[in-house]
């Protein structure tokens, strides 16, 4: 388990996890009142919290399933990634992709943050790369099944 500084500036509690299995915690709208979403629009909505996460580790905020498949509800730059020297509000960029308006509403479960392990490249510049049976075959030149 790890140790992550926070300061919730919400009314609401700590985002907690639904289960002990579960990757993520579900951010909620930290909003003084409803905001509604027209088709194709996006805005960037507070969840009241600021983390301070140790060195190597990132905070990536996905879309809520839920939100997504009966409402077209998404987070546009998913993952949007919390890097570990931020310090600002987390704030989701939800987009409406259905045909209908979306209203938001304060204290509602807006997105899942799920906390992700990482490490810095170094790169090593050459001229050629060892080559692989897939080659420079791009998208869908595995095959369908």
């Amino acid at each position: 388990m790890i140790h992550v500084f926070v300061q919730n500036q919400g009314p609401y509690d700590l985002p907690s996890y639904a289960t002990t299995s579960s990757a993520g915690v579900d951010l909620k709208a930290v909003i003084e009142e409803p905001i509604t979403l027209r088709p194709l629009e996006r805005k960037i909505i507070g969840t009241g919290l600021k983390i301070a996460l140790p060195e190597g580790y990132e905070a990536q905020v996905r879309p809520r399933s839920g939100l997504a498949a009966k409402h077209g509800i998404t987070v546009l730059n998913a993952p949007g990634t919390i890097d570990a020297d931020y310090r600002g509000e987390i704030g989701v960029i939800l987009v409406n992709l259905s045909n209908d308006n979306f209203t938001i509403q304060p204290g509602e479960r807006i997105a899942q943050l799920v906390l992700s392990q990482y490490q810095q490249i170094q790169w090593d510049e050459v001229e050629t790369l060892p080559s692989t049976e897939r080659g420079e075959g791009g998208f869908g030149s595995t095959g369908k099944t």
